[in-house]
């Protein structure tokens, strides 16, 4: 490593510690609300279900104005205090280092490996300061499975209303799954688990003053992992509540920024997935059980519009990236009224592979491209929706399993298509 990430004070501070065998990272960027609760349910955690395991608690803060620093160091008080176990137990430490650059994820994560290297940790888990719903259970569920069963990568696994988190549903799961033969249900996901060993092998990689390093680390570390052949698994953490943003006001930037993320690793990894065809399960870890979700409204007649309009406006770019056959159909979805509206599933498919096609060509400007994905995105929505609405979680969940299947099952033409060595056009 030619620069080293973290001061002087705290290497002089991990040197006085010495090794240890767990760390839990907290990235914070203003999570003065709820940052506190976090703390509190990773010592919890800790105490209860580690205790035989020396740990350190590691708050990796982003520059925050509003106190959130101070709260971390209020909510772990006394260290001491949380000895209160049967021995072999270890104290649990804490450290609150700054990083630096923007204030994003990726600087944080690079933060926390470069520690949890530094003290020669078997494993590392991350959770997101910004939840309500953080659970002492949690701490166990994420690095047990690294401890006890030589896994290298623990995804979460969360209940989420149907509705909610459509562009992971929709593109992010089914493609990354169909690219890479791995069935992580929530690629994107704010908590994980890592061994010390991954952690090691991400800190080499030349991501970090990238795009997707700001915007879709957690999508990255997915996507690694399994392209590297490392141990993953899935544990089942329940609810994660949050603000919903999706479908919102933001969605252009997110579908520029995760789906453009997603296009770019299928890049780095072209000589991993073209040898793919099908996938496996990740081994879900806990026991699911039913809870109560926030239920996220979809305004479908407000969606379909969108669509349409869509359709019209951007004729010009569609007949770039897709097929007569495909325009033809999207011509027709627009015209039907709202309460007939769908999306076939192989038609949607076909439309994503194309994208990544002309995204992969640079047939037109990459951002154009991501942006114009949003009215189909829309369109997608809307359709799923309509067709879901009475249905239950389970099977609306089928239904996206069912898309999996078209993904897997259409992936070879994205295999024939895909130009070998230099890009070029149709």
């Amino acid at each position: 490593m030619t620069e080293e990430l973290l001061r002087d004070q705290t290497m002089e501070k991990l040197g006085e510690l010495g090794p240890v065998d767990l760390v839990i990272g907290i990235p914070s960027y203003n999570n003065a609300l709820t940052i506190g609760h976090v703390v509190k349910a990773a010592q919890t955690g800790l105490l209860k279900h580690l205790s035989g395991h020396k740990a350190l608690i590691v708050n990796s803060d982003g520059g925050s104005k509003d106190g959130t620093t101070e709260i971390v160091q209020q909510a772990i008080g006394d260290t001491q205090s949380l000895i209160v176990i049967k021995h072999p137990l270890y104290p649990v430490h804490h450290l609150t280092t700054p990083y630096h650059g923007v204030p994003g994820k990726g600087n944080a994560f690079r933060t926390l490996f470069r520690v949890a290297e530094l003290c020669e940790a078997r494993a590392l888990a991350v959770v997101d300061a910004d939840l309500r719903s953080t659970n002492p259970e949690w701490f166990n569920l994420l690095l047990q499975p690294i401890l006890a069963q030589d896994f290298d990568y623990v995804a979460p696994y969360y209940n989420r209303h149907k509705y909610d988190g459509t562009i992971t549903s929709s593109i992010v799961y089914p493609l990354t799954r169909a690219l890479y033969g791995r069935r992580i249900r929530q690629p994107i996901g704010g908590e994980f688990g890592i061994s010390g060993r991954l952690g090691r092998h991400f800190l080499t990689s030349d991501v970090w003053n990238t795009d997707v390093a700001h915007y879709s680390i957690d999508l990255w570390m997915a996507t690694t992992a399994v392209a590297g052949n490392f141990r993953v698994c899935q544990s089942y953490l329940g609810a994660r509540i949050h603000n919903s943003k999706d479908p919102g006001p933001n969605l252009s930037a997110m579908l520029v920024q995760v789906v453009g993320s997603v296009f770019n690793m299928m890049e780095t990894y072209e000589s991993v997935w073209r040898n793919v065809l099908g996938s496996l399960p990740a081994p879900l870890l806990g026991s699911p059980f039913e809870e109560d979700v926030k239920a996220v409204p979809v305004p479908k007649p407000q969606l379909v519009a969108s669509f349409a309009q869509g359709v019209r406006d951007l004729r010009p770019i569609y007949e770039t990236l897709y097929t007569a056959q495909q325009l033809k159909e999207l011509d027709l979805c627009a015209s039907i009224p709202v309460e007939k509206f769908a999306l076939r599933e192989e038609l949607w498919v076909g439309l994503i592979y194309e994208a990544a096609l002309a995204y992969h060509r640079r047939e037109i400007d990459r951002e154009h491209l991501l942006k114009s994905l949003a009215p189909l995105y829309l369109g997608w929505v809307a359709s799923f929706a309509g067709q879901t609405e009475n249905e239950s979680a389970a099977q609306s969940n089928d239904r996206i399993e069912r898309l999996c299947l078209i993904y897997e099952q259409l992936k070879p033409y994205l295999i024939n298509q895909w130009p070998l060595g230099a890009r070029e056009k149709r």
